[in-house]
């Protein structure tokens, strides 16, 4: 059986996710701070990811449990994350500020290292895919948490591509850009005071004019990066290529 583990699964794009791997025959696990109704067929396990001591706790243990099913190949989909607060950094609460960070940034380098160190002996294909941003490439006023996290993201991406080219199993890593979806965060988006964000106007547009992109239909070409294998290790890339 193909496995999957996929973060923030209970909503949005990580929902559409674990339903569109379910589709594809895979055994998904989700690892969310609730539970989903629809995904009454999923391994779902409770946890707070920004809350590193029982994020450890609890994929340390789901890796173990992983190990015993034998499974043919596994995926990690980092797809967890908050814009936090919306406003010029000065006035950003350090509580959110490192917050925001762990759920964010910490929390997948320390997924990514137990899933690297834990399965290293597993003789099987193993992959990392971690949902990052545009963000990561724009200087965008009032995101100044979100937009460092994410291009932190594609940077540890790029190193890890490096350090794994010349191990004898190695595990292949991206960092995807899933373009503008239509989620609850797109909501808090617009919902920004225009002095804490100038660019409220342009998402309330995208809203109105019918521009966003459903989580499913962003699954979808997600699975289809996952499954390109002329990808290089380590790669960057976004879903308007395979839109």
């Amino acid at each position: 059986m193909k496995s999957i583990i996929i973060t923030g699964a209970s909503k949005g794009l990580g929902n559409a996710l674990a339903l569109n791997y379910l589709d594809k025959g895979y055994s998904v696990y989700a690892i969310s701070r609730t539970k989903a109704e629809n995904l009454s067929e999923v391994t779902q396990i409770e946890c707070d990811l920004s809350d590193l001591e029982a994020l450890k706790t609890a994929f340390f243990s789901l890796l173990n449990t992983l190990k015993a099913t034998s499974p043919t190949s596994l995926t990690l989909i980092n797809n967890a994350g908050s814009l936090g607060t919306v406003s010029h950094l000065e006035n950003i609460d350090s509580d959110n500020i490192i917050q925001t960070v762990n759920l964010n940034y910490t929390a997948p380098l320390l997924l990514n290292s137990m899933f690297i160190k834990q399965t290293e002996d597993w003789k099987i294909n193993r992959s990392i895919r971690t949902i990052s941003s545009g963000a990561a490439t724009s200087s965008i006023d009032g995101w100044s948490v979100y937009c460092s996290t994410k291009a932190a993201i594609d940077q540890m991406t790029r190193v890890m591509g490096v350090e794994q080219t010349n191990k004898i199993n190695p595990v292949h890593t991206l960092s995807i850009y899933p373009g503008v979806v239509d989620t609850k965060m797109q909501g808090e988006i617009r919902n920004s005071k225009s002095e804490d964000f100038s660019n409220i106007e342009k998402f309330k547009d995208m809203k109105t004019n019918n521009e966003l992109a459903s989580p499913q239909s962003v699954a979808q070409l997600v699975y289809k990066i996952d499954k390109d294998s002329s990808l290089d290790n380590g790669s960057v890339v976004t879903v308007r290529d395979y839109s």
